[in-house]
């Protein structure tokens, strides 16, 4: 029986993987509701992996997603395989189900809410890769959603 978002329980962290940055969103799957977290800010991988450490101890997720970077095309490019590389490195130390989730435009469309909110570009940086990986996040709700509905 395949898995669709209506089997899907508990909670899930996303992240919008970034080489300075990473941006944490949360959700769940019976409510398909996404939230900005929080964004970690560091480039040392033992700094982000302690902090994704305390987030998932805190939120006890059931699986994660990772955004995946593409060309508007649909190809991958450089970005794509450090995404794949971190999300085999989440799978690995915390053993728990690892997704990849289109992630093309997430991060212009973040910047332009933020800005439409009346957020200026210093104050918008600070929350752009967290609200990123929100919109990762409830993208993928909202396609697991299309996907049960055209069964």
């Amino acid at each position: 029986m395949p898995d669709t978002a209506a089997q899907r329980r508990g909670t899930v962290l996303a992240f919008d993987f970034g080489e300075k940055r990473i941006g944490v969103a949360v959700g769940d799957w019976q409510l398909q509701q996404a939230h900005p977290l929080t964004t970690i800010d560091a480039e040392a991988s033992n700094t982000r992996f302690a902090a994704i450490a305390a987030l998932i101890a805190e939120w006890q997720p059931d699986s994660l997603i990772v955004g995946r970077p593409l060309a508007l095309d649909g190809t991958p490019h450089a970005m794509t395989a450090r995404c794949a590389r971190f999300a085999n490195q989440l799978r690995g130390r915390f053993g728990l189900a690892v997704e990849h989730a289109d992630e093309r435009l997430t991060s212009a469309d973040a910047a332009a809410r933020l800005r439409a909110a009346g957020h200026g570009a210093r104050q918008a940086r600070r929350h752009l890769d967290a609200l990123a990986a929100q919109l990762i996040l409830q993208d993928h709700f909202d396609a697991a959603t299309r996907d049960r509905l055209a069964c």
